[in-house]
């Protein structure tokens, strides 16, 4: 396919050529109606090229197939069989995804360490979910993706599982074993989904972890917008094979997502993909030969431990991508929390995530010499200025496995909807959760409704908020209440 073609890039250009009037939505005309003050933010030419796909993009009828094409080039250039936008971001993506797969009340294997996004999909979609618990690794309280005998066990004990979603790379790096995983789920006759969200470079590089399409995975969904070139919301689904119906999942993902989609959206989507094809491997040879370096000044920083080889392995992670830079902080003194609010506030350098151990930062093809260097000198600085930063609060981490594994008694959907309470942290041990609660970042629950709530857990949690942990989708974001079903 001619990959040097941006359809959706070439009709915006031409409706702008054109000066056409559209006499329907958006209501700022193309930014004629905007604010001076905002343009003076924003600028004209966002106003400018948000316009609509049919009548604006497109004719009524799609008869030139602008999106169409578009997605056939990105399905060619990541060795998909179709590939479809989605503009709402892999949150909903992975809703549409986990919908096509498992209906209301039918079960769905899933990664027990998945976003928000996707629990908040056990909700929406009425799903049963038979919960595949992550490998937790004491030493750095930090949780890898399930292996393949893992799915097993889970598929063994619930013959009646519609499919599998596994969660790779995680907020952190590590990989799962997805061949492995595929493998798995294709014996037993059902697809895996992988939410990939952080894996939209891995296409165009073999430095680069194992990219989901070539690993036999059936359904992908990646956030374009998280380590692309794309804005935020920028989402695709992948599919191959014939264990998801493609006219399935574009029904699923009509019924959940907008009817407005942005053509910012689309063309950024089109735009990265040409870039990709024609200078992907360069640009992310240069970013991992980057990435390297501040890996091996994290590796020589007293205090600091890097995140690398050192959790490959059985019972670990897989693999991991190097462009992920993760530094667990606990031999400064300090919490993850600590050293994020520290860089912005001292450095106005912005860690990607940060929990009670680590903070993350992502290199892409976007980084440069002078961003190079600036973290570089960052790391160093965290070092240096430790004494600045103030004494460690204490958080109670719970015990991995048993401390993290809880009993889900309720479908999810029926506790979350049901006659709730809220209760004190006290009273809350014993009681089924009837809401999320996740710390963010990264943003994977701790609670899912329908669980059954810990005094382990409740501790975790109570403690969490005064050291600087964030729950933002809990009731009480203090933690001091939780939501419980009505007894």
């Amino acid at each position: 396919m001619d990959h040097s073609r941006v359809p959706v890039l070439e009709a915006l250009q031409e409706f702008r050529r054109r000066g056409d009037v559209y006499y329907g939505p958006p209501g700022h005309k193309q930014g004629r109606g905007v604010d001076p003050r905002v343009l003076e933010v924003l600028g004209k030419d966002v106003f400018a090229s948000d316009v609509l796909l049919l009548g604006g993009l497109d004719d009524r009828r799609e008869s030139q197939g602008v999106l169409t094409q578009a997605q056939e080039l990105m399905a060619d250039a990541v060795g998909a069989e179709h590939a479809f936008f989605s503009t709402c971001g892999s949150s909903l993506s992975v809703k549409s995804a986990m919908l096509a797969v498992a209906g209301p009340g039918e079960k769905l294997a899933i990664s027990r360490n998945a976003h928000k996004s996707v629990v908040s999909g056990v909700v929406v979609n009425g799903t049963d979910p038979v919960w595949v618990h992550a490998k937790f690794d004491a030493e750095r309280h930090l949780a890898h993706p399930p292996e393949p005998d893992d799915v097993r066990r889970a598929l063994e004990a619930n013959p009646d599982v519609k499919g599998m979603l596994l969660i790779t790379p995680t907020d952190w790096g590590t990989c799962a074993d997805i061949r492995g995983v595929a493998a798995v789920c294709h014996e037993y006759g059902v697809p895996l989904i992988v939410d990939e969200a952080w894996g939209a470079h891995l296409p165009f590089h073999r430095g680069l972890p194992t990219w989901g399409m070539d690993a036999g995975a059936d359904l992908v969904v990646t956030s374009v917008h998280k380590m692309g070139g794309a804005i935020e919301q920028s989402s695709v689904f992948h599919l191959q094979g014939d264990r998801v119906d493609p006219a399935v999942l574009s029904q699923r993902e009509d019924i959940l997502g907008t009817t407005s989609p942005s053509t910012l959206v689309y063309g950024s989507l089109d735009g990265w993909r040409r870039q990709m094809v024609e200078q992907g491997h360069g640009l992310l040879d240069a970013a991992i030969r980057r990435a390297e370096r501040v890996r091996d000044v994290v590796a020589d920083t007293p205090g600091l431990e890097l995140l690398g080889d050192q959790v490959v392995g059985k019972g670990g992670a897989y693999e991991y991508d190097p462009l992920s830079v993760t530094v667990d902080v606990r031999g400064l003194g300090i919490t993850g929390y600590q050293a994020a609010d520290f860089l912005r506030a001292a450095y106005h350098v912005d860690a990607g995530s940060a929990d009670t151990c680590r903070i993350n930062f992502r290199l892409t093809h976007s980084d440069n010499d002078e961003t190079e260097r600036l973290l570089v000198d960052t790391i160093g600085n965290l070092a240096k200025d430790r004494d600045k930063i103030g004494q460690e609060p204490e958080v109670h981490l719970p015990r991995p496995h048993d401390g993290l594994e809880l009993e889900t008694v309720m479908l999810p959907r029926d506790a979350f909807f049901g006659r709730v309470e809220q209760v004190s942290a006290e009273d809350a041990v014993g009681r089924v959760a009837a809401e999320l609660v996740s710390p963010y970042p990264p943003g994977v629950p701790v609670l899912a409704p329908g669980e059954r709530i810990t005094a382990e857990v409740v501790e975790y949690l109570t403690s969490g908020p005064p050291a600087g942990m964030l729950i933002p989708d809990a009731a009480d974001p203090q933690m001091q209440t939780f939501r419980v079903v009505a007894e």
